[in-house]
C-alpha cells in the first residue's frame, strides 16, 4: 500500500477531528465533538459542556441524572451547551459565516440544534451515532439538509 492509500478520505478527516474534539467534553454522560467545515476547511469546532465560567457538570455532577431525565427529553434541564451549539456561536462569535458548510458530529444533531443548524445555513450533515431524537431527522428531511451516517473506522 502506498502513502496515498493510507490516507484518510475527507469525509474520515473530518469525523476523526469530530472524535478528538469530542475528547473536550465535560458531559458525563456524552461527548459530543462537531466541526463545522466549508470547501475542505475546519471554519469552527465545539464540544459539549457548560458556558464559559460556569463549573461543568465534571466538577458538580449532572442535573440530569439526578433528575433522572432520559436521553433526548427536556434539553433545558443540563448545564451544558451542545457540541453544534458551541461550534455556531465560535463563529458568531468570531464572524465567521458559516452559511453553506457542511457538520461533521459525532452523534446526529438533537431537533434543537437541528432547528439552529437549519436556520444557519447549514447544507450537509454527517454524523457517527444516531440519537433518540426522531424530529431532529424529519426536520432535516423537510428543509432538504443531507444527512449522512459514517461508521467509525476500526482500524
Amino acid at each position: 500500500m502506498t502513502p496515498k492509500d493510507q490516507r484518510p478520505s475527507w469525509d474520515d478527516y473530518f469525523m476523526d477531528i469530530a472524535s478528538l474534539v469530542a475528547r473536550r467534553s465535560t458531559c458525563l454522560r456524552r461527548a459530543v465533538g462537531a466541526v463545522i467545515v466549508k470547501e475542505h476547511r475546519i471554519l469552527t469546532t465545539g464540544y459539549n459542556g457548560a458556558p464559559a465560567g460556569i463549573r461543568h457538570c465534571a466538577q458538580v455532577g449532572c442535573l440530569r441524572e439526578t433528575m433522572n431525565i432520559k436521553s433526548g427529553q427536556r434539553h433545558e434541564l443540563c448545564r451544558g451547551i451542545h457540541a453544534e451549539q458551541n461550534a455556531i456561536i465560535q463563529a458568531a462569535y468570531h464572524g465567521i459565516p458559516i452559511c453553506g458548510a457542511s457538520l461533521y458530529c459525532t452523534n446526529l444533531p438533537c431537533a434543537i440544534c437541528t432547528k439552529m443548524l437549519i436556520n444557519a445555513g447549514i447544507v450537509e450533515i454527517f454524523y457517527q451515532q444516531g440519537y433518540a431524537d426522531e424530529l431532529s431527522e424529519t426536520l432535516l428531511s423537510q428543509a432538504g439538509i443531507g444527512l449522512r451516517q459514517i461508521k467509525e473506522n476500526c482500524s
